[in-house]
């Protein structure tokens, strides 16, 4: 009977690898079957930990969709922008402006994507459709980075205390979303 059990064990112990080989094949699998002519950002804080990703998936009504996982940020509203330049090299300045080709006001850039809601457990989560851009004029030359504001985007909402004199450089560059907390290059994945 001892004999028995230890070869149904060993039995169930080959079934249950087999099982996890498969698992983890449909995983890879799964991982590297990205679309044709989509990209990927991985996000990383100034540390270089990794905090998610944002992928770029074109559709084929012309339009691209979005879609952000991201962790370990503080709860609220975080303005999220594509910006011009593919470097991430903290404080992530080198990413340089909006993506902007056309010169135009914070709000009509076509960098300027919808906030990024983070929950109180440091997760964000955010799908969106765009024709601002495609997949390979983020990856011109320069490239371009996806950024992940410390503060909300005030998506050309110019604030009161701004009335008198009207919007600062600051509010007209960057829609007063404060510090870049992640960057992430675009590449093809």
């Amino acid at each position: 009977m001892h004999r028995h059990r230890t070869v149904a064990r060993a039995l169930s112990l080959g079934a249950v690898l087999v099982l996890l080989a498969a698992l983890a094949g449909v995983a890879s699998a799964r991982r590297s079957a990205a679309p044709p002519g989509s990209a990927v950002a991985r996000l990383q804080d100034a540390s270089g930990n990794r905090l998610g990703s944002v992928w770029f998936l074109p559709r084929g009504n012309g339009k691209l969709a979005i879609r952000v996982s991201a962790s370990f940020l503080s709860e609220g509203f975080h303005g999220f922008h594509v910006h011009a330049v593919g470097k991430c090299e903290p404080p992530f300045t080198t990413a340089g402006g909006h993506f902007n080709p056309a010169g135009t006001g914070h709000g009509s850039h076509r960098g300027d994507l919808s906030p990024l809601w983070v929950d109180k457990d440091g997760r964000g989560w955010l799908e969106l459709q765009t024709d601002r851009f495609t997949v390979d004029e983020l990856l011109d030359a320069d490239g371009s980075a996806v950024i992940v504001h410390a503060a909300p985007d005030n998506l050309a909402h110019i604030p009161s205390r701004y009335s008198a004199g009207g919007p600062d450089a600051a509010t007209l560059a960057t829609g007063d979303a404060g510090p870049r907390l992640a960057c992430g290059v675009v590449t093809r994945p």
